[in-house]
């Protein structure tokens, strides 16, 4: 085995990061094929703003319910096991809700593809995390992390132009993009192993040793881990608060057709690319965490204050690119590996599973939320600036952690 390891063309661990980057661009993809398309849902099912934001809370609610089950699960019985299935769930019902006949079934399919994708992120972090190589743990959890910003990037271009310049229906870009989906959950069947290295059985029993002495509780006994997951709430508040209503607030309040309020809301996406790569190799330069995101999330709460204020498009352009370099995209493998630094290893997947249950807890809220304040004030401007003051709840949660002069990673 070892011998047809050195032979194999890649590391496995970059295999791994190659399909779990995949993974995230078909999750966001699904996910935001969604956003541009809420004008033609809310005319064809007459809703106020408070009801459309409700699809999405509603979708996250199922994601989030599944994150400590399936973090649980795959400790116990396998990661793998766990991630495979729910992806195949997730092109199956993606696929189905462009035949759901009406509302009521639409909001339902639409909650069994959120509740599908809430397989993935723990038992995902956990088998990258034991797979990458300590001194690039931040960079290859960057690296999986871009994955969303392609995905909702594809996922705007996706439904906007299939609406737009093909004139289908705003149901088959759920059809369409199952597809892809589907791909990428066979790859992770042939190519993903249930262990990084198989033939490490004194490992394992450590593991399973670790396991048996293990209590959930325990992750509550640790405060950079309990820092970590109100950081990353307040992070994902602010970013679902933008990518959920951002297309619909450049074509109901800055009057852009769907393809241009699509085209400018993807650069937040795009340029978290950049900003992900950047901001991780620093935070594995420096060995620690907390003064890169302490140096990410004020410039994220000026950003947030930026997209109200522009008044033209050229500043909201500008805005929109530092909220990328700096926003949730880029700060979550940063704050992956403040959680990879701090949780006992037996129990990586659960650990990861609570610190995304915490984190997509914001993303039910922050959907509904906004749009409930929207239709009391008349104007998304004061749900931008709900979201500014969470915010600033996460910059002081980070000034709690604690690290020593520099974390040995390695």
């Amino acid at each position: 085995m070892n011998a047809q390891l050195k032979k194999e063309f890649l590391p496995y661990w970059i295999r791994l990061v190659i399909i779990f980057f995949l993974g995230w661009v078909a999750i966001y993809a699904g996910r935001s094929v969604l956003n541009p398309i809420m004008p033609h849902i809310q005319a064809e099912f007459g809703l106020t703003k408070g009801q459309l934001g409700l699809i999405s809370s509603l979708f996250f609610l199922a994601y989030t319910a599944l994150q400590v089950p399936a973090g649980i699960l795959g400790d116990k019985i396998g990661r793998k096991k766990i991630m495979v299935p729910g992806f195949m769930l997730f092109a199956a019902f993606i696929a189905s809700v462009s035949i759901s006949p009406g509302f009521f079934v639409f909001v339902i399919l639409w909650m069994m593809t959120g509740a599908s994708q809430g397989a993935y992120y723990g038992p995902q972090y956990a088998l990258s995390s034991e797979a990458i190589p300590k001194k690039w743990i931040t960079l290859g959890s960057a690296v999986i992390g871009s994955g969303m910003s392609f995905g909702i990037a594809l996922g705007y271009y996706l439904s906007s132009t299939m609406v737009d310049k093909f004139h289908t229906s705003w149901k088959m870009p759920f059809l369409a993009i199952a597809v892809p989906i589907f791909i990428v959950a066979m790859l992770m069947l042939f190519f993903i192993r249930e262990n990084a290295n198989p033939k490490d059985e004194k490992n394992s029993d450590a593991n399973a040793a670790a396991k048996s002495e293990f209590r959930f509780l325990d992750l509550f006994k640790n405060r950079n881990l309990i820092m970590a997951y109100i950081t990353i709430f307040c992070s994902i508040y602010g970013f679902f608060v933008i990518i959920t209503w951002l297309p619909y607030y450049l074509q109901q309040e800055r009057g852009m057709d769907i393809v241009r309020a699509s085209s400018i809301a993807s650069i937040v996406p795009w340029i978290s690319v950049i900003g992900t790569l950047i901001c991780s190799f620093v935070s594995d330069k420096l060995g620690r965490r907390k003064p890169v995101v302490l140096f990410m999330l004020p410039l994220s709460l000026l950003a947030i204050f930026g997209i109200v204020y522009s008044s033209s498009e050229a500043v909201l352009i500008a805005v929109l690119v530092l909220y990328g370099f700096i926003g949730k995209i880029s700060l979550n493998p940063v704050l992956v590996a403040l959680v990879a630094d701090n949780a006992p290893k037996a129990a990586l997947s659960t650990a990861f599973g609570l610190y995304n249950f915490f984190g997509m807890a914001a993303s039910i809220f922050a959907p509904m939320v906004t749009g409930f304040i929207a239709d009391n004030t008349g104007s998304l401007n004061a749900g931008f600036y709900f979201a500014a003051v969470i915010t600033v709840i996460g910059i002081v949660a980070m000034l709690f952690v604690k690290e020593g002069p520099r974390e040995q990673t390695a």
